[in-house]
């Protein structure tokens, strides 16, 4: 898309002859693919006929999707009793997506999170999906993102970095992989959680060396023969894991490790070109959350192709379409976003499909977003490597730089009692 044009909206009505093609086999995948578009063509199909006496359907119910988030907030934890081991993460889902809307929470709900969070805080380092829950990199990854967003000093104390230290050592294979938790399954997700926490607390460089000595070796050779990244070694390429992968050897300086330029053919090939959303795996259907996970792959990818960290002359992926996506196929009239037409909301969806059209907007020029329909519908940018604000980033990391070193001394007895303790 040329910065200099203003953005327009496809042809829908000439899109239908990309539809999907079962050249006369009809599959189980195929039926599914052939439903969701049908589903799509629906949603594309009424914004045609009524985009000129309602406006609002070119734009981003921001209103409607700021009060579902503080309703959202507020309800916690009697919402969404089956994540339960992951309050952490609503956490995050509810502030990210309200930043990137330019939604803030008042001081005093912000300070009821942070006391929150604090409770999740494991005696053994990190933080578990709930108090009195077993430390987990994935919800500690949540709880730093969520506790770096809001950014106060309160929510600076609420990381105690030296026992985050040894929970990151305990949970370390010797091969330089993550396991989740103590004893927990090992995959990429693990590394790049580890990997984002250790570089946004800004844990100085001896640590980062010893905690990830052959780290980008092994993700590594999570890529597979497609160029996207599965979730350990031999498995299938999937949008969230390939995101991890390339986003965790980014911020070790290490993408030259991987096939750069297969993961770029392989990431630009789950755009669907009639939906114009992102696709997780081959032969899936479209899903709002890969707006994100993929979505930010293509520009990570290409900056690190780049050598540089200029602004990007052009994205590769059609921003426009994915934005036309989220904007006509994804958005609840009473707030929230979704999967697909038919889903409900949820936090997850929200988040990620918010944070996809941020990324599209702004990874070609910070100073030139390109946004599909009304202005209103320019979200703030994020961090492509972390997903929370920018100025979040470089707040935390410049308040983490002062700390003293020498409180990050790790012993080996340490380390294995801590695992004791947690086994």
């Amino acid at each position: 898309m040329d910065p200099e044009e203003e953005p327009v909206f496809r042809n829908f009505q000439g899109l239908k002859a990309r539809k999907f093609d079962d050249e006369k086999v009809s599959t189980t995948t195929s039926r599914e693919q052939q439903k969701t578009e049908a589903s799509v063509e629906k949603c594309f199909d009424r914004y045609d006929e009524l985009v000129f006496t309602n406006p609002r359907l070119s734009q981003i119910f921001r209103l409607e999707h700021q009060y579902y988030l503080d309703a959202m907030l507020r309800r916690l934890p009697s919402n969404y009793e089956c994540l339960d081991s992951s309050r952490p993460w609503c956490i995050y889902w509810i502030l990210q997506a309200a930043q990137l809307l330019s939604f803030t929470f008042d001081d005093q709900t912000l300070d009821h999170v942070v006391q929150f969070l604090s409770k999740c805080r494991a005696p053994t380092g990190g933080f578990g999906g709930g108090p009195g829950q077993y430390a987990h990199l994935a919800p500690t990854y949540a709880a730093v993102n969520s506790l770096c967003i809001i950014g106060t000093q309160e929510a600076y104390r609420a990381i105690d970095r030296p026992t985050l230290v040894q929970f990151l050592f305990s949970v370390r294979d010797s091969d330089g992989s993550y396991r989740l938790h103590v004893d927990g399954e090992t995959d990429v997700r693990g590394a790049y959680c580890a990997i984002s926490c250790a570089k946004l607390l800004n844990l100085p460089e001896p640590v980062i060396r010893e905690l990830f000595a052959g780290t980008g070796d092994w993700i590594a050779k999570c890529q597979t023969y497609e160029g996207g990244f599965g979730g350990a070694p031999d498995l299938e390429a999937h949008g969230g894991y390939t995101f991890c992968g390339i986003a965790g050897l980014a911020l070790l300086n290490e993408a030259d490790k991987c096939d750069r330029q297969a993961l770029l053919q392989w990431t630009l090939r789950r755009q669907m070109s009639y939906e114009g959303g992102f696709q997780g795996r081959t032969n899936k259907l479209v899903d709002g959350c890969y707006s994100f996970w993929v979505g930010a792959t293509i520009p990570i990818a290409q900056a690190t192709l780049s050598g540089d960290d200029k602004e990007m002359e052009h994205t590769l992926f059609d921003v426009g379409a994915l934005q036309e996506y989220i904007l006509i196929c994804c958005q609840k009239q009473n707030g929230g976003l979704i999967d697909k037409p038919g889903k409900p909301q949820d936090l997850y969806h929200t988040c990620y499909t918010l944070s996809g059209v941020s990324i599209a907007q702004h990874s070609e020029s910070a100073s030139c977003p390109q946004v599909m329909g009304d202005t209103i519908n320019e979200l703030l940018p994020t961090h492509p490597l972390f997903n929370i604000p920018p100025k979040s980033v470089a707040a935390a990391r410049s308040h983490f730089s002062n700390s003293n070193d020498t409180e990050f001394v790790v012993s080996d007895a340490d380390i294995k009692a801590e695992k004791k303790q947690d086994s």
